[in-house]
């Protein structure tokens, strides 16, 4: 039978169509998955989101919720929290960040985003906000593994998550445990769980006698930290951002703290002075 130029047509649709539904049947690797969300979260240059915040505290569990702007370079952030209002310029403003309470005394505040009025119980700071801190700490889990990454990251399915549908990550550190540290010279409780990728409130609770972040340390002083920053992670990636839209930590007591992305904006356009005090929907 001779081959006809329909017939060479129908032969290519047919093994595109193929194709496509392979492709699209395709479920990628957990390694693929965690590739790609780290080469996301570097991509990013702002973002808009509304986040929900679990945190354990000295006095049970805390919760907050915020509404976020953030631009990574410069670093620009704006947060509205029940009629608080931050800004936080980076090489503004002496460091310190602008804040218009919601309460007494009443007037602007300027504020260190480090300092106890701003950190209060909190497990992250200012400092911390985005997606690159919690970047540096899988990416440290994946370098640490190597080649026994399989052993720890699953990847267990797809599911809806905060109305966008998600892969589902998990990290087992089945050996998670405490050890002992001996503090170096002008280390502080900060400087070392940076150092070790770690949580600096885990330091601050696992050691009875420290009272918060800000305790001075001694050299040779010999205190326990954790050997990774938590037991386990449970994160949920969107399919197309490949951002975490939810993140849950636990540890040897359970969970530790889960943070919820709500209404994500990746790489937004903001307005002319969208990052000033006097820009027309603030209140400072």
């Amino acid at each position: 039978m001779p081959i006809t130029g329909a017939r060479i047509k129908a032969s290519l649709l047919f093994i595109a169509l193929c194709f496509c539904a392979v492709s699209q049947n395709h479920e990628p690797v957990c390694h693929e998955i965690v590739l790609k969300s780290l080469t996301a979260i570097k991509d990013v240059k702002a973002l808009k989101y509304h986040l929900k915040i679990t945190e354990r505290g000295k006095k049970g569990f805390n919760y907050y919720e915020s509404s976020v702007k953030f631009n990574k370079q410069p670093r620009l952030i704006y947060l509205y929290i029940k009629g608080i209002e931050v800004l936080w310029l980076q090489g503004k403003n002496n460091g310190k960040a602008l804040v218009k309470p919601n309460s007494f005394p009443y007037f602007n505040l300027n504020l260190d985003p480090m300092g106890d009025l701003m950190r209060q119980d909190q497990h992250h700071t200012l400092k911390e906000m985005g997606y690159d801190y919690f970047a540096s700490i899988i990416q440290n889990t994946v370098d640490r593994l190597g080649n026994k990454f399989d052993d720890c990251f699953k990847y267990t399915g797809t599911e809806k998550v905060n109305g966008r549908l998600c892969y589902k990550i998990t990290i087992n550190n089945e050996d998670f445990r405490y050890v002992d540290y001996t503090v170096q010279d002008n280390e502080s409780i900060t400087s070392i769980a940076r150092k070790f990728h770690i949580a600096e409130y885990m330091i601050v609770e696992k050691n009875p006698k420290m009272n918060d972040y800000f305790d001075i340390l001694k050299k040779g002083q010999v205190i326990k930290i954790p050997n990774w920053y938590c037991k386990k992670v449970e994160m949920w990636i969107d399919h197309f951002y490949f951002l975490p839209i939810s993140i849950k930590v636990l540890d040897d007591k359970g969970l530790f703290e889960e943070y919820n992305y709500h209404f994500l904006q990746v790489n937004p356009k903001f307005e002319e002075g969208e990052f000033t005090r006097d820009y027309k929907e603030y209140r400072f």
